[in-house]
């Protein structure tokens, strides 16, 4: 599946979308198309010879400044992979209610094929030629972590930024987001997507207009198959066997682990470090990656790997209640006419995956403000914890147990912040795609209702700067 198809997905949504809404002549095809796509080639001396590398950076929409979106590395990225997902990024945010316009990056490489010294200069060049056109800078375009890159490539990016030099020296740290926390990230941005989806999940199953899954209205019980077992994906399965759910399925690239009785995850995780694959996880039955999303039914399936998993070719052979979008685009737009009418729900991307760029705008906030979050009212958070322990206990006659006490009087740390905000943004998202879908036709799909959403509001944006 070609990533034109992954493109013409996205613009097949937009438009969708963009039928139930009343814009101006025009608008609509302005907000579907990116802005522009910035296509490099460099080199770099490696192994005794010049390596020659192909990257993008696409900016879908500017109607917020800065733009934002991660970078990919990936041997076969390209450029319709990227202003797609540099689309859905526009979306996304608008989604969310985060202030950035949408961009995305890539880069044509495996890097797995390099060795961490060598990938550090590949990375450090791809900066200088972003950095050089502004396509990494803290007010205009801010990159993340994404597919094959975490904090070490977003700490080199951030030291390159800072030693090119920029006229705006007091917030270079915020020319990335997704640093590990003692380089200026914050705690909570590693694990935010798959802490997102969880939150999406319990705001659809807890909704009052959803229909139960497996007769549940939460995720005890329910059955689980996760694809990809990347960093979304092991956070995904972490926190919904956290919340009762049994992962009975794993799927990654080269095999597919299955056990109806549940699978665990950090064990799995551990087998993967000390093996090198999920492969033969002992009590699991291992069987070739191409079967993996067909192999067993169950509840809930969450893709998390890449666009495109399920297409024509497939969608007839799933087996699920509810598919939960972890990676972007997984579902082509054909698949999921094929999916819904034979009554499966799909949990759309651009709300899933959101949890990432929500914890990137609290971690570029803390970067531009250069005030930790929680800092200035920690004291008075514990002293009104306290007073409230202490009138507690002499209503009550006696002292409250431990647990009781720790939990009413602590301070909120760093992550505790993060988290709360993060799901209650999610949760407020939830709420706004649902509202929306009332006033849709009832067939409507959730995605096509989160589109609709978040059309509007970037609609909004542009009549407000005169177009």
């Amino acid at each position: 599946m070609s990533q034109q198809e992954f493109l013409n997905s996205v613009q097949h949504f937009i438009e969708t979308a963009t039928s139930h809404l009343d814009l101006p002549d025009g608008l609509a095809e302005r907000i579907a198309q990116c802005n522009s796509t910035y296509s490099v080639r460099f080199g770099v001396k490696l192994r005794g010879r010049i390596h020659s590398f192909q990257g993008w950076r696409s900016v879908h929409s500017e109607h917020i400044e800065p733009v934002k979106g991660g970078i990919r590395y990936a041997p076969d990225s390209d450029q319709e992979e990227v202003e797609a997902l540099a689309s859905l990024m526009s979306l996304k945010c608008a989604l969310v209610n985060v202030p950035f316009g949408g961009s995305k990056g890539g880069l044509a490489i495996d890097p797995n094929a390099w060795t961490e010294d060598e990938l550090e200069k590949i990375t450090r060049r791809f900066t200088q030629e972003l950095a050089r056109r502004d396509l990494i800078n803290p007010g205009r375009n801010v990159p993340a972590p994404d597919m094959g890159t975490g904090e070490r490539e977003m700490a080199w990016m951030a030291d390159e930024y800072r030693r090119i030099g920029s006229s705006d020296a007091m917030n270079q740290n915020a020319c990335v987001t997704g640093k590990p926390v003692a380089r200026g990230g914050i705690a909570g941005r590693v694990e935010a997507t798959g802490r997102g989806l969880q939150y999406a999940l319990q705001s659809y199953l807890s909704h009052p207009d959803t229909a139960p899954v497996a007769g549940q209205k939460t995720p005890k019980g329910l059955t689980v198959v996760v694809q990809g077992f990347g960093n979304v994906g092991y956070h995904a399965a972490k926190f919904l066997e956290q919340d009762g759910a049994k992962i009975v399925g794993i799927v990654e690239h080269d095999c597919a682990i299955f056990n109806t009785d549940g699978l665990d995850v950090e064990a799995v995780a551990a087998h993967r470090t000390e093996s090198g694959s999920v492969a033969n996880f002992p009590g699991a039955e291992t069987v070739p990656s191409e079967q993996g999303l067909t192999y067993m039914a169950a509840d809930i399936l969450i893709p998390a790997a890449k666009e495109n998993a399920i297409t024509l070719e497939n969608c007839n052979d799933v087996n699920y209640s509810l598919i939960v979008e972890a990676a972007n685009g997984p579902v082509t737009a054909d698949a999921e006419e094929c999916l819904t009418k034979r009554g499966i729900v799909v949990l759309p991307d651009l709300y899933v995956n959101a949890g990432g760029v929500v914890v990137s705008y609290f971690e570029w906030v803390k970067n531009i403000t250069h005030l930790p979050f929680g800092l200035m009212d920690r004291r008075q958070n514990i002293r009104a914890g306290t007073a409230v322990v202490n009138a507690l206990e002499e209503i009550a006659g006696r002292p409250l147990q431990e647990p009781q006490r720790t939990q009413i009087s602590r301070d909120a740390r760093e992550i505790d912040v993060v988290r709360s905000g993060l799901e209650e943004i999610m949760v407020q998202a939830f709420d706004d795609i649902m509202e929306r879908k009332r006033t849709l036709p009832a067939n409507t799909t959730l995605r096509t209702a989160g589109y609709v959403v978040t059309i509007a509001r970037i609609a909004e944006y542009y009549r407000a700067i005169g177009l």
